[in-house]
């Protein structure tokens, strides 16, 4: 659709809307065009909400509970006690 810039902005949301559905309008000055409006395709989801969406993943919606601590060899300490240790 090809329309001069003066229409435009007498019917700049009729033309938005158009664009949002899909439709590319080019915008002309002294029947030149001068630009070209398109409407920005709605995003897909991503990263975290991809997973939910896809069924890959599931929240209950709560907090994450943290899992009790790894204890390792016959002193029984946990392994972040152990690295606690090692670094002084």
């Amino acid at each position: 659709m090809r329309i001069p810039i003066h229409v435009l902005k007498a019917g700049l949301s009729r033309y938005i809307a158009q664009a949002r559905e899909g439709q590319a309008i080019e915008v002309t000055s002294h029947d030149k065009p001068v630009a070209l409006i398109v409407g920005i395709p709605s995003a897909s989801p991503s990263g975290v909400k991809r997973l939910l969406a896809s069924g890959a993943a599931q929240w209950s919606g709560g907090k994450p509970t943290p899992k009790p601590a790894i204890k390792l060899g016959a002193s029984g300490k946990a392994v972040s006690e152990m690295v606690l240790e090692d670094r002084g």
